[in-house]
């Protein structure tokens, strides 16, 4: 199958599958590409073989629409999905009947009908949670199941590892009701960072004493680990979403986010105007700027702001680089495109946020954070695209 790099300009006909605002009254337009996500899928399953391929969908499908981005991976044949929390894990179940559903954040208190109700399995992650799980399974018969999350080393939820230890005698059970056991990298994107080999053999160990239990490890960036990391299920998440797995070289996976965004108006400005709150940025010349309706109420942080037009964030306009022009405000950013001629920007043209040769983790890097950050901070009034490459 070929994947389409570039998607349809904002103007083309409506495509079938939209959510978000209406076209005509969005400041900008998310492009989301379902065959790339697939694509991305498809590349983490091949590196992964012979083990299975889980999905993590949580933060609204790192912010791209849970709904359409669970229907797309069970195309590509995903058959287990882990969310953040009930409410996700029920719309996950609306649009995935048949699919394991884990809910990493376990089972808040008194909401075990709940997970028995939609068929869902929490991710249990310390003693007393569960000694409520199990009281809930032996008043109510439930037998859906739950995973066990060990602590090997990231410090956050978790048994720890004598915790887990204490715990294996259960297993001899023949009703353990345990389904899954698992543990999260630290540190996975630095791929020759110390404490990988420390959890691997860590979980390793675990692994011996949970036999017969599913066991898994690896993260986006745990995949490109080595075999040892990954277990008997692998759990991606940004790198589905286009996100660099292995920041240290080239990106293996296929872009699946586009953010364009019209021209509101474009402005001449004399030598020494000034743009923006602060004043922060000066035109050392004569200069013309554009304006177009995306700012931090969208999700386009304000760390992207320029003062200088070297540091901050740019944007493409018909292939061009464009640095940012002042601050970006909570609902607008200035873009100095003195460099481009008159009537490549005029009111309408369509300016490129996110897409083409600009990357999810290029805007990142700009803003001073990572891949993931960006992703999920998408706004919810764009018009949202979801489109086959």
């Amino acid at each position: 199958m070929t994947i389409q790099e570039k998607p349809p300009e904002p103007h083309d006909a409506p495509l079938p599958q939209t959510a978000g605002a209406r076209a005509e009254e969005a400041g900008a337009v998310l492009d989301v590409d379902l065959t790339a996500l697939r694509a991305n899928y498809d590349i983490l399953c091949r590196r992964a073989l012979p083990v299975d391929t889980a999905a993590v969908v949580k933060a609204d499908g790192y912010g791209l629409g849970l709904e359409p981005i669970v229907q797309a991976l069970l195309k590509a044949g995903c058959k287990v999905f882990f969310v953040a929390d009930l409410g996700e894990a029920r719309r996950a179940r609306a649009v995935a009947p048949d699919a394991d559903v884990y809910v990493l954040g376990g089972p808040p208190p008194g909401t075990g009908p709940a997970f028995a109700e939609l068929r869902v399995r929490p991710v249990l992650s310390s003693l007393i949670m569960l000694a409520e799980w199990d009281r809930f399974v032996a008043d109510s018969g439930w037998d859906g199941g739950a995973a066990l999350q060990i602590d090997t080393g990231i410090n956050r939820l978790g048994l720890t590892i004598d915790e887990a230890v204490a715990l294996t005698p259960r297993i001899q059970l023949q009703k353990h009701g345990i389904t899954l056991v698992m543990s999260h990298f630290a540190c996975a994107e630095t791929a020759n960072h110390p404490a990988n080999d420390k959890q691997i053999r860590a979980f390793r160990d675990l692994r011996v004493l949970f036999r017969g239990i599913t066991a898994s490890l690896a993260n986006s960036s745990g995949i490109f680990l080595g075999d040892g990391a990954l277990c008997d299920l692998v759990r991606p998440g940004a790198a589905l979403y286009g996100v660099n797995p292995t920041p240290a070289s080239h990106n293996p996976m296929r872009p699946v986010v586009t953010l364009r965004a019209p021209v509101l108006q474009v402005r001449d400005l004399a030598r020494g105007d000034q743009v923006g709150y602060g004043a922060t940025w000066t035109a050392a010349k004569a200069s013309r700027i554009a304006v177009i309706g995306v700012g931090y109420a969208d999700g386009y942080h304000r760390f992207g702001s320029s003062a200088d037009g070297k540091t901050g964030a740019h944007v493409l306009i018909d292939g061009t680089r464009c640095p940012l022009a002042g601050r970006i405000s909570m609902d607008l950013m200035a873009i100095d495109v003195t460099g481009l001629p008159e009537r490549a920007v005029q009111r309408g043209t369509y300016v490129t946020l996110i897409g083409d040769k600009l990357t999810v983790d290029d805007v990142a890097k700009t803003w001073g954070t990572i891949g993931y950050e960006v992703l999920t901070s998408l706004g919810g009034r764009y018009h949202r695209r979801y489109y086959e490459s």
